[in-house]
């Protein structure tokens, strides 16, 4: 159905007799009605267009902090979530327990999946992997990984987990933006 103005140009002519009488039974009222439902639909359309960084970031913006955007490439399928971790410029704390500055839990999204943080200025680490079956838990034996991960500066793990010096990038003043290619083993 097209809304338009009562009286307005805009109308078919099949809808036009509707709309005219409509507003003569309410008036103003109607054209109201009319009005907010036509808000209602624009606004609608525009949140379903609205880009994947419309999303709550973690941390808090303000106080000299900046918005650090984080991309995991490469999602295989929309099932479970993708943890993105951050962490501080100091390698003792990198995939350490209680190591972390922040984590955002997105639901994935295949191919990509976002995430942002904000952060001051610095050097940081990301760890991402794709949490298929939701468990919160990073799935492996001692064989293979279940589940999809990456790091930062997309650094090597051909024997192991990378170094820290591979995984850490900068967050300059104006904030950053990278991205973080999900490998799977299986």
């Amino acid at each position: 159905m097209r809304l338009g103005l009562a009286g307005g140009g805009d109308q078919s002519p099949v809808h036009a007799p509707f709309v005219r009488g409509m507003a003569s039974l309410f008036g103003n009222r109607f054209v109201s009605l009319k009005f907010h439902l036509l808000a209602l639909a624009t606004l609608s359309s525009a949140v379903a267009a609205a880009p994947a960084w419309a999303i709550d970031c973690a941390g808090a913006p303000g106080a000299g902090n900046v918005k650090l955007e984080v991309s995991a490439t490469n999602v295989r399928n929309g099932a479970g979530e993708v943890a993105f971790t951050l962490y501080p410029d100091d390698r003792s704390r990198f995939l350490a327990r209680g190591g972390k500055l922040l984590r955002v839990r997105a639901p994935a999204s295949a191919p990509v999946t976002r995430a942002c943080f904000w952060v001051r200025p610095g050097h940081y680490a990301v760890a991402t992997y794709h949490d298929e079956n939701g468990d919160h838990n990073f799935n492996r034996t001692l064989l293979s990984i279940k589940e999809g991960f990456g790091f930062s500066n997309d650094a090597p793990t051909t024997l192991g987990l990378p170094a820290f010096a591979a995984v850490r990038f900068p967050v300059p003043a104006g904030g950053a933006a990278i991205t973080v290619k999900t490998r799977y083993s299986r």
